[in-house]
């Protein structure tokens, strides 16, 4: 009993997060090709720092203030 009302309510709140996926796609003002181009970029950002060890790849990062860039509260 308890699971089928909560099976219910998960149901529910996917179909709500699926209507507002895609209103937000197919609204005018959308900017979808930035956002999945921004989404893609962060991912194979996520990747390549996975597999650096493994590579021999660096993070990327070079150069940048250190800890002479972090004020003191």
């Amino acid at each position: 009993m308890t699971s089928d009302i909560i099976s219910g309510i998960v149901t529910v709140l996917t179909a709500i997060v699926g209507v507002a996926i895609i209103a937000v796609i197919v609204s005018k003002g959308a900017q979808t090709p930035q956002v999945l181009q921004a989404g893609g970029s962060a991912f194979a950002a996520a990747l390549g720092a996975a597999v650096s060890p493994v590579t021999g790849g660096g993070l990327g990062f070079t150069g940048g203030p250190g800890l002479q860039g972090i004020q003191n509260f």
